[in-house]
């Protein structure tokens, strides 16, 4: 293999798109020789600009004279210098017959370099959708849900076919290829477009991006900052801009957007290091149109505009974001943009510095370089779909508040089992990130776990790991409650003066969790527990954020998410009864869902199957023992003291909605003070409701309570309930019996 052919393969040097060879090939030997595109213009005697535009690919045929220029300082070889200047004369290789997929903007399909039209709007949205999933396959609800959102014809899988057919021919090739040609296979569940990575231009942008997060970890700026060029280049605008909302909105579009957002701040990051800060402005100024209320993009914009010798144009920035927070959200801006206003206003230097400069201390830049360690991102994935808690999620904003004096430090997410406490959290978390420049931390405590629950010492040394804490300062057994403290402390002085988000999930209690909260006021804590924890709340601060069953509207809405909306609209009274026989349970919905698109049956078919007894056994995904309500219900129940889970199994034979504290003494043959207790053991748990000093259970609870009841130990608190008839004439049959004071008046029904 020719010194030439080696260059080219640099994987560093792969061509952006369509540029021409010779770009790639000159950044490969100007890397091989260990130079700067600075060092290597002077040595050529051109400008760094010209360069520039040679790499980048678009000087797409340079002068033979500018190349020759270049073979010294590069120490080009006779041979390779041949190399270049073949390749300059020949231009790029043509291929007429390849076929391009475009959807990082407006939809497009090419053919060399040729558009090719696609008129009809259910193909636009067929081809949109397959690139949007590819390499993995649409399914046919997917495929249905889109090309008709307002629901199907009865006709529809047949329309499918014909709309598969058509896309088949529009993107056959035609005339010589170099390439596979790009086909639509049918797979069990649906289509997948079958095409290289580079035929589809979000295909392309990942892998560009995936080479950019391996440079950032090598620490080298340059050509971190060639690779983001070439990936943010791929786009023309929002992900299918001009496809109708259903597509724009389908969750692969919108993770594609975050994406595009995560390069342009790394891009700026690096823009800003390596002193090119101008570059770095357009990408900036078109995203913050489409994110107007992106903080880390305004931030980036007003730093990157004040460095350019915009400073006028930079505090405009700053008024217009300003103006429209108070105006939509009503809040200030967060730290970051203000740092970056203040920045501009005193005339401080906004890029960071090169590596191996020192950085005076008063001059901390608001933002990570380019050739900062990773941060921790432990947030687990968030669902996919996700329905209301608007006013939960206020409150846990606050956490965000631009006023520190208002802003609470802890806030506490607590409900049942399976009533969406972690995907409340999660999802939050995914939203609010961007707040938390130094990264986020996540840890399932364990709380309610078949595991045993995770000591705080074992949690801290695993915090500090992520946190980049050398292991020569831990304990040799920081799990030891001995050595708690001193990893707390550790802990703590790590976070000082960090802005990061710790979320705490599944906690036991409050002991469990109280050494893992930094007194940092830029943190802060998100914990999720089935208790109520009200320790947390009295003695340190906690906002407490409780979670309901859904009501049936959001209940219809999370079901058409998973089964698609327009079937629960062709289906509404069964879609309102399928949501009822889950109690307004989300976890107990999202299985019903999951069971109803495995099987494709109708949901008023599904809810013939779930009614009646037994309702918990068919409430499970097969395969998967934590898709089912029984194991989280039973998680719980565990956990209780004897008298506690008596108390409960009794709850079960309720004849009505709910109990006050007498009748459920007379129902566990009891005194009152300790029917009370347990009753407050219970609701602590989230297993019974209380309201207004009566106690109940949730639909689904009711019938797990039941199943735990053996057969005498039911029928003794039925007899304590409802005494029986014998030795008493003249009683109707059912008539319930004026137990212990209460019973009649509270135990049958809701007064």
């Amino acid at each position: 293999m020719s010194d030439t052919t080696s260059a080219a393969a640099d994987p560093r040097g792969a061509p952006l798109g369509e540029q021409g060879p010779v770009g790639p090939l000159i950044q490969a030997f100007r890397r091989r020789a260990g130079l700067s595109q600075e060092a290597a213009a002077a040595g050529a005697g051109i400008s760094t600009r010209a360069l520039r535009d040679i790499e980048r690919g678009r000087a797409r045929r340079p002068r033979p004279r500018t190349l020759s220029s270049l073979a010294e300082p590069l120490g080009l070889s006779s041979d390779e210098l041949a190399g270049l200047l073949t390749a300059a004369r020949t231009g790029p290789p043509r291929d007429a017959g390849r076929t391009r997929l475009l959807i990082l903007g407006p939809l497009g399909l090419q053919r060399g370099r040729t558009p090719v039209p696609v008129t009809g709007p259910m193909l636009r949205r067929l081809l949109g959708l397959l690139a949007l999933k590819h390499p993995e396959p649409a399914t046919q609800q997917e495929i249905t849900d889109t090309l008709w959102p307002s629901g199907p014809p009865h006709s529809h899988p047949s329309l499918i076919h014909t709309y598969v057919s058509q896309a088949r021919r529009l993107l056959a090739p035609c005339g010589p290829r170099s390439a596979p040609p790009t086909v639509i296979a049918r797979t069990p569940t649906g289509y997948r477009l079958e095409a290289s990575r580079n035929q589809i231009d979000l295909g392309l942008f990942d892998a560009l991006l995936a080479q950019a997060d391996r440079l950032h970890r090598e620490a080298d700026p340059e050509a971190l900052y060639e690779s983001l060029t070439g990936a943010l280049r791929c786009w023309r605008g929002p992900v299918l801009a001009d496809a109708d909302p259903v597509l724009r909105r389908h969750p692969a579009a919108v993770a594609a957007d975050e994406r595009r957002v995560r390069a342009a701040l790394l891009h700026a990051d690096t823009a800003l290091l390596l002193r090119r800060s101008e570059e770095a402005v357009p990408v900036l100024a078109d995203l913050a149109n489409s994110e107007p209320l992106h903080e880390g993009l305004h931030a980036r914009l007003i730093l990157a505009l004040a460095d350019s010798g915009e400073q006028a144009a930079a505090l405009k920035v700053f008024a217009r974001l300003r103006h429209r927070l108070d105006e939509e959200l009503g809040i200030e801006p967060g730290a970051e943009v203000r740092e970056a206003q203040l920045r501009v206003l005193r005339r401080q230097p906004s890029r960071p510095r090169r590596s191996g400069h020192s950085t005076p201390a008063h001059s901390t830049p608001p933002h990570r370089t380019a050739t900062a360690g990773p941060v921790p991102a432990q947030l687990p994935a968030g669902a996919d779909t996700y329905v209301g808690r608007r006013p939960q999620t206020h409150v846990l904003d606050t956490l965000v508040a631009p006023d520190p004096a208002r802003r609470p430090h802890v806030a506490v997410v607590v409900g049942a089992p399976g009533v969406g406490k972690t995907a409340l959290a999660t999802h939050w978390a995914h939203a609010r990130r961007d707040h938390f420049t130094d990264g986020q931390l996540f840890v399932d405590l364990r709380g309610h776990s078949r595991l045993p629950a995770l000591r705080p010492g074992d949690v801290l040394a695993q915090f500090l790991r992520a946190l980049g804490a050398p292991p020569r300062e831990l304990p040799e057994n920081p799990g030891n409650p001995e050595n708690e403290g001193e990893v707390a402390a550790l802990y703590r002085t790590l976070l000082a003066h960090k802005r990061l988000l710790i979320v705490l999930d599944d906690a036991r209690d409050a002991a469990q969790v109280r050494p893992l909260i930094p007194g940092a006021p830029g943190c802060a804590v998100v914990i999720t527990s089935r208790s109520r924890l009200a320790g947390l709340v009295s003695t340190d601060g906690a906002r407490r954020v409780a979670l309901d069953v859904l009501d049936p509207d959001e209940g219809r809405r999370l079901l058409g998410s998973i089964v698609g909306a327009c079937n629960v609209a062709a289906e509404e009274e069964a879609a309102r009864r399928l949501v009822e026989l889950c109690g307004g349970l989300p976890l107990a919905i999202r299985i019903a869902g999951a069971n109803l698109v495995a099987r494709d049956a109708s949901i008023a078919d599904h809810c013939a199957e779930l009614a009646g007894d037994g309702i918990l056994g068919r409430l499970h995904i097969e395969g998967d023992r934590r898709s089912t309500v029984r194991s989280a219900f039973e998680l719980s129940y565990r956990t209780l003291p004897d008298e506690a889970r008596g108390m409960f199994r009794l709850l079960g034979q309720l004849p009505g909605p709910d109990i006050t504290v007498d009748a459920a003494a007379a129902l566990a043959g009891s005194t009152p003070a300790d029917s009370a207790v347990l009753l407050a053991r219970l609701a602590d748990a989230h297993l019974v409701r209380e309201r207004a000093g009566r106690f109940g259970l949730d639909v689904l609870l009711r019938s797990y309570a039941r199943e735990l009841t053996g057969t005498e130990e039911a029928r003794a608190a039925r007899l304590r309930i409802l005494p029986s008839q014998a030795g008493r004439p003249g009683r109707r049959r059912n008539e319930p019996d004026n137990c212990s004071g209460s019973c009649a008046s509270s135990a049958g029904s809701r007064t």
